[in-house]
C-alpha cells in the first residue's frame, strides 16, 4: 500500500469506528483486561478493521496489535524473529478517550526487523496526521517536521514523564505528566513543547510509529546506555530527545 493509502485507512476507520463512540460510550462498552487497563469496543473492533485490510495487502507480514496481544502475548514474542511486520495501536491513549479528552490517536507502523520504516499518527479528534518514512522525512500534513538545531540543552520548558514525582536531579526540572498518548506525546517532542520525555513503557505499538516521526525530524530514541531504540525488544526505561546533547544529558541520570 502507498503511504498515502494507509494513512486513508486509518482517517476512515476512526470515521466509521472511533470518532461515533467519543464521549458516547456506554458503561458495558468500556472494559478493563487489567486493572486500571482499559479497552473499549472501538478499539478493539477498530484494530480488527485495520489488521484485515493490511493483512491483505501484506499477507506475509506478521500484524502485531495491541488488543490481538493482549489477547494472544506469543504474537509479540514473534516480533523478533519477523523480518516485515506491522504495529497498530487502534486507539493510543484509551483513557483519554474514554473520559472525553480529544487527546489520542490512531497508530501504524511498518518495520522490517526492528528499523520502523513507515508510519502514521493520525489524531482524530484534532485533525492532524503525522507520517515518517525512512530517509524521507517526517512530516504534519504537507508541513515537513525539522527541529530547530538550536535545540541543544533543555531550555527551562518542564520535561515529562510518565511516572509523576521523579526527579533526574542536577539542573533537570522535575517531571510531570505527559499527555498520556504516545501518539500526542511524540508529536508535542518533535513540534518543541518539551525536550524529552522519558518512558517506563515499551510496547512497541506506541513507540515505534512516533520514534521514526522523532528521530527523522531530528530528534533522538534510545536508552540510558546510549544505545538506539530497538522496538523488538521491550527493554526499558526509554528515552525521546528533541536533539542529541539533550538525550546525552538525560541520559546518565535516569
Amino acid at each position: 500500500m502507498q503511504t498515502a493509502e494507509v494513512l486513508e485507512l486509518l482517517q476512515d476507520v476512526a470515521d466509521r469506528i472511533v470518532r461515533p463512540r467519543f464521549r458516547s460510550l456506554s458503561d458495558g462498552q468500556v472494559m478493563e483486561k487489567n486493572p486500571g487497563d482499559l479497552v473499549t469496543v472501538a478499539d478493539r473492533e477498530a484494530e480488527v478493521a485495520i489488521t484485515d485490510v493490511l493483512r491483505s495487502a501484506y499477507p506475509d507480514a506478521l500484524i502485531v496489535g495491541e488488543e490481538a496481544v493482549a489477547a494472544n502475548p506469543a504474537i509479540l514474542r514473534r516480533a523478533g524473529d519477523a523480518g516485515h511486520w506491522f504495529t497498530v495501536d487502534p486507539i493510543d491513549g484509551t483513557k483519554n478517550f474514554v473520559h472525553g479528552s480529544p487527546d489520542h490517536a490512531v497508530m501504524v507502523a511498518e518495520l522490517q526487523g526492528p528499523t520502523v520504516t513507515r508510519s502514521w499518527i493520525w489524531q482524530p479528534e484534532h485533525q492532524l496526521a503525522y507520517v515518517a518514512e525512512l530517509g524521507s522525512g517526517a512530516w504534519c500534513g504537507d508541513r515537513r517536521l525539522t527541529i530547530d538545531p538550536s535545540r541543544r540543552q533543555p531550555d527551562g520548558r518542564t520535561s515529562w514523564r510518565r511516572e509523576v514525582g521523579q526527579s533526574l536531579g542536577g539542573d533537570l526540572p522535575p517531571m510531570t505528566l505527559t499527555w498520556a498518548s504516545c501518539g500526542i506525546d511524540y508529536p508535542k517532542l518533535v513540534e518543541g513543547e518539551t525536550d524529552y520525555i522519558v518512558y517506563g513503557g515499551t510496547m512497541p505499538w506506541d513507540h515505534a510509529p512516533g520514534s521514526l516521526l522523532l528521530t527523522e525530524a531530528g530528534g533522538v530514541v534510545g536508552y540510558p546506555d546510549l544505545e538506539p531504540y530497538d522496538p523488538t525488544t521491550l527493554r526499558k526505561p526509554l528515552i525521546a530527545a528533541g536533539s542529541r546533547t539533550i538525550f546525552e544529558q538525560v541520559a546518565p541520570k535516569v
